[in-house]
């Protein structure tokens, strides 16, 4: 079962590093993309425990439009999305 899991989390990580600066995907084309379309909830927990900035989870959004939690801040997530031009 932990196979199965660090293969879906490295999965995970493998389409946020594809996410161009000033675009974002939601939590929901995260997981469809990494195999689990219905493993959205999974793609919010992997990425709050991710601390690599080589993989830029600030640009996981949710798809209500809101912009979801960041484990560096909410606040900061924001900052740096406008920064990178994405309208919220």
């Amino acid at each position: 079962m932990k196979d199965k899991i660090n293969n879906f989390k490295n999965k995970v990580f493998a389409v946020v590093k594809k996410i161009p600066k000033g675009k974002v995907l939601t939590y929901k084309e995260v997981a469809r993309q990494a195999g689990s379309p219905g493993a959205f909830r999974a793609v919010g927990n992997i990425l709050n425990k991710n601390y690599d900035p080589k993989i830029p989870c600030h640009r996981v959004v949710r798809s209500d439009g809101k912009t979801g939690g960041y484990n560096r801040g909410a606040a900061n997530k924001i900052k740096i999305l406008k920064k990178e031009g994405v309208k919220i």
